[in-house]
């Protein structure tokens, strides 16, 4: 596991003022990657990292040939599109570029001029999604989402027996995720309703969101080649925002027997910042599983997994309806959640995916699935905030929601804070509903 170094330091200031404000999402502890490009411009998209409301453009800063071995290494990995490269590195080299840019860009650093020419204002730069990604798997590691959602469908028997002996996952579609800011239109599908003698192509009525995280791969294994649970996080470079878009009308007809497959595909968002994996050794928390449980068989579990796999990530849902936004009133707090509420690990994801022999590779991303805690207040999808549609949410304005209409735009944020260390953010992940497009 990372452990705590220099870089996390709560006393580190920057140079870039707007690191320092209280509150930021970027200090100089966090430092996470994009992939960015100039508004308006033909350039090629590659990698930044954000420092306050900055961007360190990589490719800039590797031309300037201030760094030498593995950190100029990847800095030059870091000048192409997307993380691909850089994952390639492996950790120790992600490791080496932390260090170096966290250097550079301290109150302390005497040489601030070639840095600061190679910073861009965020304002003034557009995102692609982090990564290629080859392939994306959802979990469903939040045993609070899984046990309200299987009351609604199964109230004498919510969670399915194997919930708690491995990581339950399926396949996603990795084609449709997209970088937030990028909207959508409302998906069609077949339904069934309740009653109906057939079914039907429909447009979706009970369009959901999910409040996730998103887990980037950074480097793979050989195919038929398991990663132990004590490597796990060896391959994870970092975690990001991620909002699962759910068709919940079009889920239930066709899930059975082989699980998600429309209702999941039509778009899921990204926030454009990756927090490495490093940069959250601060926030570890021990895994909140009751002695009462089966405990996992040996391949999932290790000591340091049980008392610091868990990472303590505040998270909040927020929604603002096209009624809201004409009115000038802001997005209103749907939920707010916490990641260190999961049953599952992000390394036990990783050893589980690969111990039937399972390739991942570079760029392949996790969903950790709905992140719901244990009050009703930290629901982190509407199927449960409104249990199943039959309590309506009141927003500010008076009007209500079950389900998302045309219009709506859902925010979620993430962040870590804990006494003696600096307050780290992920920015925002958002997108809006659009009308659907019906065939």
């Amino acid at each position: 596991m990372n452990t705590i170094n220099e870089t996390h330091h709560a006393d580190l200031k920057s140079w870039v003022e707007s690191a320092n404000i209280p509150g930021t999402d970027f200090p100089i502890q966090n430092l996470p990657f994009a992939n960015f490009r100039r508004l308006q411009s033909n350039e090629s998209f590659r990698l930044g990292v954000a420092i306050g409301d900055q961007i360190v453009d990589l490719a800039a800063l590797a031309q300037a040939h201030l760094c030498s071995g593995i950190v100029q290494e990847a800095l030059l990995a870091a000048s192409h599109e997307g993380l691909n490269s850089l994952m390639g590195l492996g950790r120790p080299a992600w490791s080496a570029l932390r260090l170096a840019l966290s250097e550079m860009l301290r109150q302390s650093y005497a040489n601030q001029q070639p840095i600061a020419a190679c910073l861009i204002p965020q304002a003034r730069v557009e995102y692609a999604v982090a990564a290629k990604i080859g392939d994306y798997t959802d979990f469903y590691t939040s045993i609070e989402h899984a046990t309200n959602v299987g009351k609604l469908f199964r109230p004498d028997n919510p969670l399915l027996p194997n919930y708690k002996w491995l990581p339950i996952g399926y396949h996603g579609r990795a084609s449709s995720v997209v970088v937030s800011g990028k909207n959508f239109h409302r998906p069609v599908g077949q339904t069934s309703p309740p009653g109906s003698t057939s079914p039907s192509l429909s447009v979706c009525k009970r369009l959901d969101l999910e409040l996730e995280l998103g887990i980037f791969i950074g480097t793979g294994n050989a195919m038929g080649q398991a990663i132990s649970l004590e490597d796990a996080e060896n391959h994870i470079f970092g975690i990001c925002l991620l909002n699962d878009w759910s068709a919940r009308d079009i889920q239930v007809w066709e899930s059975q027997p082989l699980g998600p497959f429309l209702a999941k595909s039509f778009c899921t968002s990204v926030s454009p910042w990756v927090v490495t994996l490093e940069a959250l050794a601060p926030y570890r928390a021990a895994l909140p599983r009751p002695v009462t449980d089966p405990q996992p068989l040996p391949y999932l579990s290790s000591e340091d997994n049980n008392s610091q796999g868990a990472l303590d990530i505040e998270l909040d849902i927020l929604i603002q309806t096209q009624a809201m936004r004409d009115a000038s009133i802001a997005p209103s707090k749907l939920a707010q959640s916490n990641y260190r509420h999961a049953y599952w690990t992000a390394a036990q994801l990783v050893t589980q995916h690969t111990v039937n022999g399972c390739n991942l590779q570079g760029g392949d991303l996790f969903g950790t699935g709905t992140l719901s805690g244990p009050t009703a207040d930290e629901a982190g999808a509407l199927i449960e905030i409104t249990e199943g549609g039959k309590k309506p949410v009141i927003l500010p304005n008076g009007e209500t929601r079950t389900f998302l209409e045309d219009g709506d735009a859902v925010t979620l944020r993430g962040w870590c804070q804990r006494a003696g260390f600096a307050r780290i953010g992920f920015g925002q992940c958002t997108a809006q509903v659009l009308p659907a497009r019906v065939i």
